[in-house]
């Protein structure tokens, strides 16, 4: 598989997942389908946007229209499987995971393909990552989850960024790296959450 693939199934599959999120919360709220739509769309191309904004990039979504399918395939999904996705206990957490680790990995590569430097690129796949979910929790009146004491969340992404820098200047296979990546953002917030690991107040 190219680098090229690689890349647009990760942001695919980021997509879908943050989409999925969006849409799940919504429904838990009462919006009708529109509103729904809206906010999983907000979900799934919020972070992008703010990258590219600050990129100074073409916005993602607005020269390519497969990320609205993709928003209106997620809310087909939870339409159809909403029974099996309410019983899924930590069904929203999933999904939010899988899309912090996907577009934290997108946005990595994004601004590495702008020639950003390591560091921004690292700041701009934590952008990528969370921008979205904070829309979504806004857009649901919600207090952002990044922000709360009782998740690691950001941190996961930049925790991500630093093995992806490392791994990058060790020169590993770009695929298995990204595959690494990804992984280790999604078992920070797994172990975060199994073992109550969290950041100190600010004060």
């Amino acid at each position: 598989m190219s680098n090229e693939i690689f890349a647009q199934l990760i942001e695919g599959l980021g997509t879908f997942a943050f989409a999925i999120s969006g849409v799940r919360l919504a429904a838990s709220k009462k919006y009708d389908i529109f509103g729904a739509l809206i906010v999983g769309f907000a979900t799934a191309v919020g972070g992008g946007t703010l990258r590219d904004l600050l990129l100074g990039a073409p916005v993602f979504w607005l020269v390519a229209p497969r990320y609205l399918i993709l928003t209106f395939v997620a809310m087909l999904f939870y339409i159809f499987f909403r029974r099996s996705v309410v019983r899924w206990g930590e069904a929203i957490m999933l999904f939010d995971t899988l899309g912090l680790a996907f577009f934290n990995m997108t946005g990595i590569k994004v601004a590495l393909g702008l020639e950003a430097s390591m560091f921004a690129a690292i700041i701009m796949g934590t952008i990528t990552g969370t921008a979205g979910g904070v829309i979504r929790d806004v857009l649901i009146q919600e207090p952002p989850l990044i922000f709360q004491k009782k998740e690691i969340y950001a941190v996961a992404c930049l925790l991500g960024g630093a093995v992806y820098a490392i791994g990058f200047y060790a020169q590993v296979n770009d695929i298995l790296l990204q595959v690494v990546t990804i992984s280790v953002v999604v078992a920070v917030r797994i172990l975060s959450r199994m073992k109550n690991l969290t950041l100190p107040y600010a004060g």
